[in-house]
């Protein structure tokens, strides 16, 4: 069974399509980033994205069928991106997706953003196996799942404010750096001294699962101000205490909900699932305690239409009842806790 996968929440623009036999493969992706656009406005413009997508979506869409060697009446089903996201960006995708699965007679299944990221790490080649907790850490999202299957997931702890991509990006903002923030700091950071700046580590000993970044965001912004301007050299080091600020929080809360919750796999999921500080960190962290840290493919940590597909695939397989191409809405709101198996 081909599955044709669509992502367009937010600022790329991804097609894949997912083959559900033998064990299940993908057969093929492509990923169009608007990052260069929106860098001249320092952030994501919702107009601009929804009108990027509109024109990479038919292109990517020919050249994933072109380079597997696929062709439109040997797709099953269309999943694609319902939410959560930019109200435009996610219309583009969902209007795409039911009207060329009207146009061929198949089902479309409507897939939530941040399962498509829970499950990334399922497309890797050595994937984890349910029951698993997840750190999902995405965009605005920063959260603990205990996952026992597709569609189950028991919400451990959330970002309070800020979430730790917001954080990110703000504080790169902060310092200068282009948009996106946050993977520019991660390089930034590495040239920085680790014993130069020591920032406060927001919830460290709260007791609970949940996050606060907005006053580590404050400290940074407060110390920037005292410098005044800065060498090169006092901005990698800012970068480098905040980083090992949110690192920290991250690495010591994952493995607390990975212990409380009596397993032994932690999955790793998002944009900042890609930071090499954090994966560093928890993978000598967790050897230490006898935990398996999984992460998606470096190419699978931003958004993108490979865990669009795998997401609807997995929930066609399980699905008791089909939806018909034709109506739908979007949900730019969507609480990841809301979704059943």
């Amino acid at each position: 069974m081909l599955i044709l996968g669509i992502e367009s929440s937010c600022d790329e623009t991804g097609v894949a399509l997912y083959n559900t036999d033998a064990g299940g493969r993908l057969v093929g992706h492509a990923l169009h980033s608007q990052i260069i656009m929106h860098q001249a406005y320092g952030g994501v413009v919702p107009e601009l994205a929804s009108r990027d997508h509109i024109r990479r979506t038919v292109p990517l869409l020919r050249k994933v069928l072109a380079d597997s060697g696929c062709s439109l009446g040997e797709i099953n089903a269309i999943a694609y991106t319902q939410g959560p996201g930019l109200a435009g960006a996610l219309l583009v995708g969902a209007a795409f997706a039911e009207g060329l699965a009207a146009s061929l007679g198949i089902p479309t299944i409507p897939v939530h953003h941040l399962e498509g990221h829970l499950l990334s790490p399922l497309l890797s080649r050595n994937p984890p196996r349910f029951p698993f907790v997840a750190l999902l850490i995405s965009g605005g999202h920063s959260q603990l799942m205990c996952v026992t299957g597709v569609g189950e997931y028991q919400l451990l702890g959330d970002t309070l404010d800020d979430a730790a991509g917001e954080a990110f990006d703000k504080t790169g903002k902060l310092l200068g750096l282009p948009y996106p923030g946050g993977a520019a700091l991660s390089d930034l950071a590495e040239r920085g001294c680790s014993e130069a700046l020591r920032f406060p580590r927001p919830m460290l000993h709260s007791g609970d699962l949940n996050f606060s970044f907005s006053g580590l965001k404050t400290a940074v912004l407060t110390k920037v101000r005292e410098l005044g301007p800065m060498d090169e050299q006092q901005r990698a080091d800012i970068a480098r205490g905040f980083q090992e600020a949110i690192v920290e929080v991250l690495v010591k809360k994952s493995l607390s909900a990975v212990q409380e919750c009596r397993l032994k796999q932690l999955v790793v999921a998002g944009g900042v699932g890609a930071n090499r500080e954090l994966r560093r960190q928890l993978d000598a962290q967790a050897v230490k305690k006898g935990i398996s840290v999984f992460y998606p493919e470096f190419e699978f940590c931003t958004d993108n239409g490979a865990m669009i597909a795998l997401a609807g695939a997995l929930r066609f397989q399980r699905a008791t009842s089909i939806k018909p191409a034709g109506a739908f809405a979007v949900r730019p709101r969507w609480p990841l806790a809301e979704l059943t198996p």
